[in-house]
Formats: C-alpha cells, sequence, structure tokens
C-alpha cells in the first residue's frame, strides 16, 4: 500500500507514559487527512469509561480502537474494507495495541451470526454510507452485544443522524444523547432483551443483456452504478476479449458484472476482486445466479492475488480514490499480468491517467465511447 502522507498525531491522556498516538492513512481511507470529528467525540466521552469486550464498527484506520483499548478487555475492530483493515493493523502495531480486525460488511445476512458478543460497540458512519445499509448495521451491532450492552452512534445531519436516532429508538432499550459538538451529536443505546433484524437481504437483482449475452446482477445501496451496468463497463466488455483456457482477473470488481460476462463468454479461469466487502459478497451471488465458476476475494487492489498471475486482466478502476490507490492499483495489476497478457482499463475521457500506466511497456487506445475509452496495456 501507498502511504499517501505523514502519520497523523493524537495526544494522549491515558494514564500510561504514552504521550501521543500515530496513525498511518492512505489515499481510499475516509479522513486521511485530519481525524473524524465524530470518532473524536466518542473518545472525549468514553475515554474514563470501563468498555470492556470493545468493538467498533466501520473503523477507518484504527483510532477508536487503538485509543480506547486501555479501558476494554479486548478490542475488535471490523471494517468492510481490506485497505482500512491493514491499516488498522498497521497502526494497532505500530502503537503496541492488542487489537483484533476482523474483515466483514457488518450486516448478518452477509457475514453471518456473530462471532462473539462485545459489551461496547462504536459506530461512526461514513458520510457516503448508504442510509439502508447503515441503518441495518445498526441493528445487526445491537443484536452483538451482550445484554444491556451499550452502541455508541456519532453522526451529524448530513451523515444521516435523524434516520440512526429514529432506528436506535425503534430498536434499543434506551436512547440518548451523550455529547454534542459543531452538529455532531453522540447517541448512546442500550441493547433490548430481544432485537429485530431485517429478515430480508440488502441485495437487487438486474437483469441485463451485453453484447447479446443475459445477465443477472446482483447488486447493493452504495455499491457503484448499483442500479445498474454503467458505460464504461459496458464498453469494456465489448471491447476486451476472453478466451478458452485463460486466466482472467476482474480486478476492482464490484458486484462483478465483467466477470460474469467473462465467464460466461469463455471457458475461463475467474478471479474477481474487491477492497469492499459488501461488494464481494454481491460478485459471489451474481457468480452464482449466472452459473459462473470463479473465485472471490476480497483485497486491497491487486493485493488479495499478488501470489497469482492472470492472462486477461479486466478493470474500471475506481478513479476517484486518489493518486495512491491509483498508483497501487496499476502497479499490482501489472506485477500479476503474465509475461504475454493483457490488460484492459476502461476511464472517463477526460481524465489523463498516463502516468499510472507507466509499469506497462505498451499501452494503446482500442476503443472509444460517448464519455470513455478502453485502453489496452501489456508488459
Amino acid at each position: 500500500m501507498t502511504a499517501a502522507r505523514d502519520p497523523l498525531v493524537l495526544g494522549s491522556r491515558t494514564d500510561t507514559d504514552r504521550e501521543r498516538f500515530r496513525f498511518h492513512t492512505a489515499d481510499g481511507v475516509h479522513a486521511a487527512d485530519a481525524f473524524c470529528p465524530g470518532e473524536l467525540l466518542a473518545l472525549e466521552h468514553l475515554w474514563d469509561r470501563e468498555l470492556d469486550r470493545l468493538r467498533t464498527l466501520g473503523a477507518r484506520y484504527g483510532v477508536v480502537g487503538v485509543v480506547l483499548a486501555e479501558r476494554a478487555t479486548a478490542v475488535q475492530m471490523t471494517t468492510a474494507s481490506a485497505r482500512a483493515a491493514a491499516l488498522c493493523e498497521r497502526n494497532a502495531a505500530a502503537n503496541g495495541v492488542d487489537a483484533t480486525v476482523e474483515l466483514a460488511s457488518g450486516l448478518h445476512s452477509v457475514d453471518g451470526p456473530a462471532g462473539g458478543v462485545f459489551d461496547t460497540t462504536v459506530f461512526v458512519p461514513k458520510p457516503y454510507t448508504p442510509l439502508e445499509v447503515g441503518v441495518r448495521r445498526v441493528r445487526t451491532a445491537l443484536d452483538e452485544l451482550t445484554s444491556g450492552g451499550r452502541l455508541f452512534v456519532a453522526a451529524k445531519p448530513e451523515t444521516g443522524l435523524a434516520r440512526y436516532e429514529d432506528a436506535l429508538i425503534d430498536a434499543a432499550e434506551t436512547v440518548e444523547t451523550v455529547a454534542t459538538r459543531d452538529g455532531w451529536r453522540l447517541l448512546a443505546a442500550t441493547r433490548p432483551s430481544t432485537v429485530e433484524t431485517p429478515a430480508e437481504s440488502p441485495f437487487d437483482r438486474i437483469g441485463v443483456a451485453v453484447d447479446g449475452v443475459a445477465l443477472e446482477l446482483v447488486t447493493a445501496p452504495g455499491l457503484f452504478a448499483a442500479g445498474g451496468i454503467d458505460h464504461g463497463t459496458r464498453l469494456l466488455a465489448e471491447t476486451a476479449t476472453v478466451a478458452d483456457g485463460e486466466s482472467v482477473l476482474d480486478l476492482c470488481s464490484g458486484y462483478a458484472p465483467l466477470g460474469a460476462y467473462a465467464g460466461l463468454v469463455a471457458d475461463c479461469e475467474l478471479y474477481c476482486t474487491d477492497d469492499d466487502r459488501l461488494a464481494t459478497a454481491c460478485a459471489e451471488r451474481t457468480l452464482a445466479a449466472n452459473r459462473v465458476d470463479g473465485t472471490v476475494v476480497t483485497g486491497d487492489c491487486a493485493a488479495g492475488v499478488a501470489d497469482r498471475t492472470f492472462d486477461t486482466v479486466l478493470c474500471n478502476p475506481p478513479t476517484h480514490a486518489g493518486d495512491g490507490v491509483l498508483s497501487d492499483l496499476f502497479g499490482g495489476a501489472a506485477d500479476v499480468l503474465a509475461e504475454n497478457g493483457r490488460c484492459w482499463i476502461v476511464h472517463h475521457r477526460a481524465l489523463d491517467l498516463d502516468a499510472h500506466f507507466r509499469p506497462f511497456e505498451r499501452v494503446e487506445t482500442v476503443a472509444t465511447g460517448r464519455e470513455h475509452v478502453v485502453r489496452l496495456a501489456r508488459p
């Protein structure tokens, strides 16, 4: 992972000799340039409390779990992002904190029954977390608390404060505001004797045709192009060639429309990888819905498949994620490409990504659409 900036430093108010905590961050992780105010609000309120078994849900790079570890008997940091999970592990080790990190969606319908129970859970939703998914995570978090355990949710109006408060009022035994600052509120909810979690899954199914091939796609709120396959992905699928017997990687797969298409048009060895556990849960279901055999991996860029090589790599990269992510992504794609392999990448025509194509020896534009171009890169 390419670290894009110097570590963030947070002064310590614990009883130990520690003067400060240091946190490594990177492009692609929320609040990478400055600490999240909602997390700091939670820290201020919980700093001097005994938390017993602590869980942080949707951890960014480990701030809450690392700082509050002294007040807990055990710490688990949970995140749906493989990149964030690696940062949480790195920052726990760098600050001498004993904590476990779980790569999970935070939803019962994806992760299955809870692997353990917690006395305290802290959840600070990211501003781009879909409210439907966030509310489901709140209910799942309540269900995974011990009897009388407490869930702390920090939010502001722009991140869905009212919806989260309504969800807690509807599901929890008690709900109260325990701290406020600059529009942020910290809500504390107590687990009731029973918690009703949504019986239905958050997944949607979409039927589309790509170049005459019928696909059934399984999506979820918040994923890229959740409402249906986008023009860039469609152009890439219609342009790239995949042959029988090839090893194929759908890199940054999302819910795997490219992987499913490749698996239907060719008898290939297919891998799909994405940073987001909810995306890979959808990818697994997309492949199953289309009766395509393939392996789905949750990993940061190409790190999850770094031990393999591929004849064909298909990628619609997250160009919004920052230069650090793109650098890791393109470099990783070049590293896993076979000697005579081909990497097909689609991106918006207005973007200049030439600097990121430097790991490849040969790059050419092979298709131009209304808004996108497809470029073929070779080692």
